[in-house]
């Protein structure tokens, strides 16, 4: 089988139609950029003469977009039923966003060219024809997603297997099979390209959507069967259930099926690209995506820290460092020696020799958990009662003498927002009061922290909080139970994660603000200032 397998990203035109994400178009500059790094062979950057905005993409990108891995395609459809290509505006337009590589899509399934399109078969086919040989004749290179493909197999395989075979003759490099839908599973579509290139002879693509939540495995399967071109999207963005997660795919034929798509040194930065592009979608990954996720190398069993204390490999199906991940391990109450120990050695400690402190410090986190802590899900909590114990920092930057919060509501039968005033006393190099306003108990509580702190501590200014989470832990008794709370805080390009937990909301959000505080400092060097 070729090795010579197009690496084809859509997040800027597919995955960009997810609900609820939004992008400007200078957060496709920026994705693209990623894209490249990556080291993806070609980036659709969107429908050029459709859509204004990637129109004015196309137009940044000749300029500002300095690709080095990949080359930039324009999307768009054939032309209209009775228009020459030459004619028809929304092919021009495909020409005047000067990208070297042009996808067409077409119609593959009868039914949708009877009624979508409302022309004849025959019409279809000539638009197909006619398009891909004017932009060809016009110097791109032109590839065709066969919309549909695997429903219009079903309907009416003859058809179906014409469409591929006029785009091929008539200069399309490749023809992508499109199951659009997403219905299709694995078995299936082996089956299908399988039995299509056999009877065509074309370079035969794939793009797949997850509505079955197998575009991964059915991509797969159509490489296996084939296919020398995969399309997907960074962390499976898309309409509906999504794309194929292209992370997912290429790791998959890379790791798994020995075909280097990718330079393995582009690779090894899967990981940092997904969280990059993710924060410019402001639509995260899941932290359990495969290969590249926050948790596709965490363990929490206590069993599986023993044995990975013996050798990672024999809970790991893959070396996390291959993607740029690592392996983390997760204390909770299922954690034992093994699990603490090995954390500890992540965050640097050797305590393979110290049981007592072991043995301290599984049971302090037994205990806590029993009472709604959550350790797997705050790092930094963990990592400063870790400290704590071992006594190996100074993590003393200030004692609180007490702290106050007030909410005034009592303007808003005007229509003006209930505010809250929180005090905070405290010492640090001497004893400092100060006062801070929040829309909230909490953000009063963390104006007034800082107010306090800013003067001995002015690093805080690079400290963000940037997520709050608050869980009932025991709903049956309302608002009498008992609350977590978790609070992120970033700084110097990193984020961490603590927690509090108790009765008093208010009170549980305190305990997570001051550790977050107290780890930021520590993790930027700053010393105790007392």
């Amino acid at each position: 089988m070729t090795t010579d397998v197009h690496v084809y990203d859509t997040t800027l035109r597919d995955g960009a139609q997810q609900e609820g994400l939004n992008l400007s178009v200078s957060d496709k500059l920026v994705i693209a950029a990623h894209l490249d790094d990556l080291g993806v062979g070609f980036i659709e950057g969107g429908w050029p003469g459709a859509n204004p905005k990637d129109t004015d993409f196309f137009a940044r990108a000749a300029t500002e977009l300095q690709l080095a891995n990949a080359q930039l395609a324009a999307f768009g459809a054939t032309r209209r039923a009775g228009v020459a290509a030459a004619d028809d505006p929304q092919v021009r337009g495909l020409l005047e966003a000067q990208t070297p590589v042009v996808t067409l899509v077409a119609k593959s399934h009868v039914r949708h060219v009877d009624l979508a399109l409302r022309t004849t078969r025959e019409e279809n086919l000539a638009m197909i024809r006619d398009t891909v040989s004017y932009l060809r004749g016009q110097g791109r290179r032109v590839f065709l997603d066969a919309e549909h493909f695997f429903d219009g197999y079903r309907a009416d395989r003859d058809y179906a297997l014409q469409v591929i075979r006029v785009s091929a003759e008539a200069g399309a490099e490749v023809v992508v099979l499109c199951d659009t839908n997403g219905g299709m599973l694995p078995h299936e579509v082996g089956e299908v390209v399988a039995d299509a290139l056999a009877a065509t002879g074309a370079r035969l693509g794939i793009h797949c959507h997850n509505d079955t939540g197998c575009a991964v495995a059915n991509s797969l399967a159509a490489v296996a069967a084939g296919a020398t071109h995969v399309q997907g999207t960074i962390n499976g963005y898309g309409e509906r259930t999504g794309n194929a997660n292209l992370l997912t795919v290429v790791a998959n034929l890379q790791l798994k099926m020995d075909m280097p798509v990718i330079p393995p040194e582009r690779l090894r930065q899967a990981a940092h690209i997904s969280r990059s592009i993710g924060e410019v979608t402001n639509v995260p990954a899941t932290s359990r995506q495969p290969y590249v996720g926050a948790s596709a190398f965490a363990h929490k069993a206590g069993l599986h820290a023993s044995a990975i204390k013996v050798d990672a490999d024999l809970y790991q199906h893959q070396d996390p460092a291959a993607v740029g991940n690592e392996m983390r391990m997760l204390v909770s109450d299922m954690a034992g020696r093994a699990s603490i120990e090995l954390k500890g050695r992540e965050l640097g400690f050797d305590l393979a020799d110290q049981r007592d402190v072991l043995g301290t410090v599984v049971e302090r986190v037994k205990d806590l958990e029993s009472r709604g802590y959550t350790f797997d899900a705050a790092d930094a909590s963990f990592e400063l009662l870790l400290r704590r114990e071992l006594a190996s920092d100074d993590l003393d930057y200030f004692d609180v003498e007490s702290w106050r919060v007030t909410t005034d509501a009592s303007g808003v039968d005007t229509g003006a927002p209930a505010m809250s005033e929180a005090s905070v006393k405290l010492h640090a190099g001497g004893r400092h009061v100060a006062l801070g306003e929040g829309n909230g108990p909490v953000n009063a509580l963390d104006h007034a922290l800082r107010l306090a702190l800013l003067g001995v501590y002015p690093e805080l200014d690079d400290i963000e909080l940037t997520d709050y989470k608050v869980r009932i832990l025991d709903a049956s008794h309302g608002t009498d139970a008992i609350t977590r709370v978790l609070i992120e805080h970033t700084g110097t390009d990193e984020t961490w994660s603590t927690i509090g937990v108790a009765a008093n909301i208010v009170e549980a959000s305190w305990i997570a603000l001051v550790d977050g505080i107290v780890y930021g400092l520590r993790r930027m060097g700053v010393p105790p200032r007392r």
